[in-house]
């Protein structure tokens, strides 16, 4: 049977392009700069940045995953590779042993498309690589690597949106889905809760460029196929920074950009340490934030 030209990234391996831009990205690994805080570190050679990542992705678990996004899980789950290790350093992040300890095992391309062949097989309607953006080189190459066996079901990139545009631009074409966080507005509270203060203003561009790649979010029998996805973690006292956020996805993305307003924070890791951010988001404040959606004009918004 001829392999189906869709996803996207068949298209890109039918065009005999795969490689040339496997190579780029790998080169990048020599002096790191695979995300904005150009660490400049020798992965080859086992120098490590702030992420902690190596030459080898960091494989954390893999299986399906039923509590992402509706168009994402379908009847069938959404195929979760959680990748070990992160580029952001969030104070109040929920998973801190794996993405702040970097617990986890080193695999090779082989086995992270092994693990997406897997997942496939077992009938997940998409490859959601996890806190993918430190390993995007090998995770290009695993795309490849299983597409020339086969795959045929759409890559998900479900990132913090601290990314490097150029490495956005060498993922074109091997990425159907993205899924980034834009976490906040102000350089000051990324500053204070992320150690990045360039974050907003590297999750904009981010932003923009995912948006000229795939577009607003394409569902078909309820499954999504292509597109934007973008989550915003309602903060604590954040809805000033909420506001700001949701009218940018509006205004300068997409009034059609599909937007998941969450409310799942919690004070995990440091975040006692910031008293502002000590506490449970409330209702009140998620209603908010969801009336805020529709008045600056988003039409697709979940919770």
């Amino acid at each position: 049977m001829t392999p189906s030209l869709y996803p996207s990234y068949r298209r890109l391996l039918a065009g005999g392009r795969f490689e040339a831009k496997v190579s780029e990205a790998r080169a990048h690994l020599s002096a790191c700069d695979l995300c904005p805080r150009r660490c400049g570190v020798d992965r080859i050679r086992g120098e490590r940045g702030v992420c902690r990542a190596g030459h080898q992705a960091l494989l954390a678990s893999y299986g399906p995953h039923f509590g992402e996004e509706p168009p994402l899980v379908g009847q069938h789950g959404s195929g979760t590779i959680f990748l070990a290790g992160c580029n952001l350093k969030c104070s109040f992040c929920q998973n801190y042993e794996i993405s702040h300890g970097a617990q986890g095992r080193e695999v090779s391309v082989q086995d992270m498309a092994s693990a997406m062949a897997s997942l496939a097989e077992i009938g997940c309607h998409n490859i959601n690589f996890v806190t993918p953006t430190h390993f995007a080189p090998q995770i290009l190459e695993a795309i490849l690597v299983a597409a020339g066996q086969g795959l045929g079901i759409p890559i998900v990139y479900n990132c913090g949106g601290y990314e490097s545009v150029e490495m956005l631009r060498l993922l074109e074409g091997a990425v159907d889905i993205y899924m980034p966080d834009f976490k906040f507005w102000r350089e000051s509270s990324a500053r204070r809760y992320l150690g990045a203060p360039d974050y907003p203003e590297s999750a904009r561009a981010a932003i923009r460029e995912m948006h000229r790649q795939v577009g607003d979010l394409v569902v078909r029998d309820g499954v999504a196929e292509r597109g934007l996805l973008v989550r915003h973690l309602v903060m604590p006292g954040g809805l000033e920074e909420t506001e700001q956020i949701l009218r940018f996805l509006a205004d300068e993305i997409s009034p059609m950009t599909f937007v998941n307003v969450m409310d799942q924070y919690r004070p995990c890791h440091r975040a006692g340490e910031f008293p502002e951010i000590a506490r449970r988001l409330t209702a009140d404040e998620h209603k908010r934030a969801l009336e805020i959606a529709s008045m600056v004009g988003l039409a697709r918004v979940c919770s």
